[in-house]
């Protein structure tokens, strides 16, 4: 058993929190929209839900440290929360099922700090995905009503299912020829996005995915889900876990494969 369980728990109690947040505010035409510096959108609901999941955590766990997307880095320690309250804002403001909340524990290791509990909550799309470290990766309603994840066993990329996010960040990288190289030779593409293609390499549905930027909490807790079902997960570097400003995620058996491309 993992020595996560209370945390786990705790991450889905912070989860059924926000979820009730965010989708009393889904679709609603007098929903407030700001950009953000980087030129991003912000919501009222990702303010909300992560204020919500940083009371719950003040309470249940005073001395952790938390770092969210939106109100950033609040304590020091051995332990750190780790907050995306809504992973996929400009699909939830436009009325687009496909976003969800990411909750992530980190704690501090040799190496650094390694993401040992994981929740990734998508109310709209009525799934949620989670995984301890050591204990596996799971889906399903609750705790009690669950299903293992397991990644797949497709073992060569003209026989993979690709998920990516947009073209645009590849191109901005000057990675572009070897990510068309890489859709022109697995067997299927398809611009899923955010947090689900991670998911999808968990649950075996897709077989590799990979993002060209991004930050700490758009991460930390698909990592524990993907490692969790059997996959792995690193940069585009090849550094494992969530600290290289992008993410490869794939079976294992692709997964040297699929950094070649992309690095080419």
């Amino acid at each position: 058993m993992s020595d996560y369980h209370d945390d786990l728990r705790l991450a889905h109690v912070l989860a059924d929190a926000a979820d009730a947040a965010t989708m009393e505010r889904f679709r609603a035409l007098d929903l407030k929209v700001e950009t953000k510096p980087d030129m991003t959108p912000v919501s009222e609901a990702d303010k909300a839900a992560e204020e919500l999941i940083r009371g719950h955590l003040q309470r249940a766990r005073p001395r952790d440290a938390v770092l969210g997307e939106e109100f950033g880095s609040e304590g020091t320690g051995p332990r750190r929360w780790v907050i995306d309250p809504i992973d996929g804002t400009k699909n939830y403001v436009r009325g687009v099922p496909v976003w969800a909340t990411l909750i992530s524990l980190m704690v501090q290791g040799e190496g650094g700090f390694e993401p040992v509990v994981g929740v990734v909550s998508a109310p709209a799309l009525g799934r949620r995905w989670w995984a301890a470290k050591g204990s596996g990766a799971y889906t399903g309603r609750s705790l009690m009503s669950a299903s293992q994840l397991q990644v797949s066993q497709v073992g060569r990329v003209q026989d993979a299912s690709f998920a990516y996010s947009s073209l645009s960040g590849w191109e901005e990288r000057g990675m572009l020829p070897g990510f068309l190289d890489l859709t022109r030779d697995c067997w299927r593409t398809r611009g899923y996005g955010d947090f689900w293609p991670y998911m999808m390499v968990a649950e075996g549905s897709v077989d590799i995915c990979a993002e060209p930027e991004l930050s700490l909490w758009d991460m930390a807790a698909n990592v524990v889900v993907v490692e969790e079902a059997g996959g792995r997960f690193t940069g585009l570097d090849g550094r494992p876990g969530p600290h290289s400003g992008d993410a490869a995620a794939s079976n294992g058996l692709l997964h040297d494969e699929l950094l070649g491309y992309l690095r080419s």
